[in-house]
């Protein structure tokens, strides 16, 4: 027997679409995570991005377990010496709610060269409004 692998051709994409209201943030990344990296299709291949597109909505109201909106916080470095920035989960969701979600899926993204393009399909949007009603998504159900 040979191994198959499939061509960039013959991957279908398709168009998800989740609403974030009310939805637990660790539980719904994993499951945008695995849509946009593709492992639930039969054809799934690890060296090739062969995910489908997932647009988010109600992004400010995304909910946290626990005491993680008092102690979580966002951590980045500007390059510079003592450029140590943090950022609180409240202070992050009132300046902007799209990076908590981004934030989440990409801790969930296999950390290679595919990262990038996997991340470009996921669009993230605070309300209810979106422009990608012509791609008729599909309404992804998250327990």
């Amino acid at each position: 027997m040979k191994t198959y692998s499939p061509k960039q051709s013959e991957i279908e994409r398709k168009w998800y679409i989740v609403d974030a209201k009310g939805k637990t943030l660790g539980r719904m990344a994993t499951e945008i995570a695995v849509k946009l990296r593709g492992k639930d299709k039969p054809l799934f291949v690890p060296h090739m991005d062969c995910g489908d597109h997932v647009i988010v909505i109600n992004a400010t109201q995304v909910e946290v377990t626990g005491n993680k909106s008092e102690s979580k916080e966002y951590i980045r470095h500007t390059g510079y010496p003592s450029g140590l920035r943090r950022t609180p989960y409240k202070k992050q969701m009132e300046k902007k709610p799209e990076n908590i979600i981004f934030e989440a899926v990409k801790g969930m993204i296999t950390r290679n060269k595919l990262r990038k393009d996997v991340l470009k399909k996921l669009k993230i949007y605070p309300d209810s409004e979106h422009p990608h009603e012509a791609q008729k998504p599909e309404e992804l159900s998250i327990k």
